[in-house]
């Protein structure tokens, strides 16, 4: 069921962000058969390129990864369908890895565990390769990945926890604090912040994007 809503949802199909450019070179013609611009959700070939860019944008920062490669693997093994990425010319840009869970605040143990079936997504990680940072890429694709949510049965709320930095980013996508998160990370604290999946689930954005 999942994966029928997968392949029928809108937010995962292709679009282009910049007209089709003529190339003389045959290569250049054949690179550009790939979609300028596509979303969809990650798989564990994925993983290596997911990892990649989420080791340079955190361990700088904090020294710390929110997942480890096994843990990504693990994640889009068992739950695909609650992951994006952002791919542009079959290169992955942008994505997020998100897994079930069933409990009202997430818990230590939210961070290694995949629950299925659950009313609740709890949002690991987003990340956006450092190349492409400062272009908004991060917020369209969080959008995008909370109207994908509404539409696959049976979910009503995504989870995350973040620094304390980060709390207007993910206010102004529709986020809602719960208050300090239990979870802590190499002695780092985090705030724990709520989204509700209701109303239309095909609304328009107007970013002007």
């Amino acid at each position: 069921m999942a994966q029928q809503q997968m392949i029928n949802s809108p937010f995962l199909k292709p679009f282009f962000l910049k007209p089709p450019m003529c190339h003389p070179s045959h290569s250049r013609q054949r690179r550009h058969t790939l979609p300028a611009s596509e979303f969809r959700n990650l798989t564990p070939q994925d993983a290596i390129s997911v990892f990649e860019i989420e080791r340079e944008a955190f361990v700088s920062v904090s020294g710390e990864c929110p997942l480890t490669l096994k843990e990504v693997l693990n994640f889009l093994g068992q739950c695909p369908q609650l992951s994006l990425g952002w791919f542009e010319e079959g290169q992955l840009v942008a994505f997020i890895i998100g897994s079930g869970w069933d409990k009202e605040r997430l818990l230590q143990d939210a961070m290694t565990t995949h629950i299925p079936e659950t009313p609740t997504v709890h949002i690991h990680v987003l990340s956006v390769h450092r190349h492409c940072r400062q272009q908004g890429k991060g917020s369209v694709l969080l959008w995008r990945y909370l109207q994908y949510l509404r539409c696959l049965p049976g979910l009503r709320r995504a989870l995350l926890i973040c620094e304390e930095f980060l709390v207007p980013f993910y206010r102004k996508a529709g986020f809602k604090e719960k208050g300090p998160s239990a979870i802590t990370v190499a002695q780092m604290s985090f705030t724990e912040m709520e989204y509700v999946l209701g109303g239309a689930a095909f609304e328009r954005r107007n970013s002007g994007c």
